[in-house]
């Protein structure tokens, strides 16, 4: 079910991820999949067009994109989700915005770094600070340091941004840590917004746990999800926040217009067929994406035998450390330039991530199996490996 894009199709359907790069360049930066979209995603968008849906969307929670998730959220999590909590939002970092804005106390907000790019100013944005819980980088899983989390909400923190699967790490949080981030936030008042849009890209091996579902969670507690990373719609523009209680979806649904707009109606198509029809593609893509692990993994052994890989239990996204290559050591050394100019791979640099660190990257997996042989082959030798 998983067709692989030609070079020539890429360039055309995927217009940011290849089409800003020169013609000798693979593209393995931009978390977009070399893949044609799923038929039941775009059955519906040419049914809609055929239809002239191109007006304004629905506006308030539930309707048929909260039926639509909560059944999702049931299949596949075993989460009871209330249709009438799940409200659309233009995309999961606009929704992570609203959620500040609306709910959370204006006080600095925590962030795990390293952490997905575009939310690292969003604290600022909001008019909050931001403060970082550093992960370390020499260690073999992503683990949300509790007593540093408690020293920070005890300090003056009143939120929480946590994202999982966490995105670039490609970690899933098991039960027991979630459980012990829910207990030092209740403990000082505090609040969580979960991004959870790579939350159907969990990979053999591994289980989600939605935050929402553990006890105590509800009234403390939002997660911003969306079918456009699996199934690689983000143009289409719709995510959806998901409160666990009434107060919190009202307070969300009673917030202006202008702080919760421009979804779009095709957005709420495709992720209402994404949901409903897109399970047996959903099945595939991971089997796909599993296989790609199993293969970079045998690459980077064989070519790369000095680069760092931590687990990658979910997304598409490989987290790889490429200091053991510095030519002069780490600091402050970027992989990305070196790999564009005399590699023609871009992949993401790891500075973007993790502001201050060197010798890392992120690299894109979701692609052919020939290419992403071709792109290991090609970080070799430009890094004379």
């Amino acid at each position: 079910m998983i067709r692989d894009l030609t070079d020539a199709e890429a360039r055309r359907a995927l217009i940011l991820k290849w089409g800003v790069v020169d013609p000798d360049v693979i593209p393995a930066w931009v978390a977009e999949m070399d893949y044609a979209t799923a038929d039941v995603v775009t059955d519906a968008l040419h049914a809609a067009i055929d239809a002239g849906q191109t007006g304004y969307p629905p506006v308030g929670a539930g309707g048929e994109l909260g039926e639509a998730y909560a059944g999702w959220a049931l299949r596949h999590f075993g989460h009871r989700v209330d249709p009438d909590h799940v409200m659309p939002v233009v995309d999961v970092t606009a929704g992570v915005r609203l959620a500040l804005d609306v709910l959370s106390d204006p006080a600095p907000m925590v962030m795990p770094v390293p952490a997905y790019s575009p939310q690292l100013e969003i604290a600022q944005i909001t008019g909050r600070e931001r403060w970082d819980l550093v992960v370390d980088p020499d260690a073999d899983h992503c683990v949300i340091d509790l007593d540093r989390l408690d020293r920070l909400l005890a300090d003056g923190a009143r939120t929480l941004l946590l994202t999982q699967p966490h995105n670039p790490w490609g970690r899933v949080f098991g039960r027991a840590e979630l459980e012990g981030i829910r207990d030092v936030v209740t403990a000082h008042g505090a609040r969580v917004i979960s991004d959870e849009i790579h939350a159907p890209l969990v990979l053999p091996g591994r289980e989600h746990v939605p935050y929402l579902s553990l006890p105590g969670a509800a009234d403390h507690a939002v997660a911003v999800v969306a079918s456009s990373k699996a199934f690689n719609t983000a143009g289409l523009k719709c995510a959806q926040v998901v409160a666990g209680d009434d107060a919190t979806r009202d307070r969300l649904v009673a917030a202006p217009m202008a702080r919760n707009d421009s979804w779009s109606s095709l957005g709420v198509v495709a992720a209402v067929a994404a949901y409903t029809h897109g399970d047996p593609w959903l099945a595939a893509l991971r089997e796909r994406l599993d296989r790609q692990r199993t293969l970079l993994g045998e690459l980077l052994a064989t070519h790369l035998p000095e680069a760092g890989m931590r687990p990658l239990e979910a997304t598409y996204l490989a987290w790889l450390d490429l200091r053991a290559y510095a030519p002069t050591g780490p600091a402050g050394w970027d992989p990305a330039e070196v790999l564009l100019e005399k590699g023609r791979v871009r992949v993401a640099p790891g500075h973007d991530y993790h502001p201050g660190l060197g010798g890392h990257v992120r690299l894109n997996i979701a692609t052919s199996p020939e290419r992403l042989t071709e792109i290991v082959h090609r970080i070799a030798a430009a890094l004379g490996a």
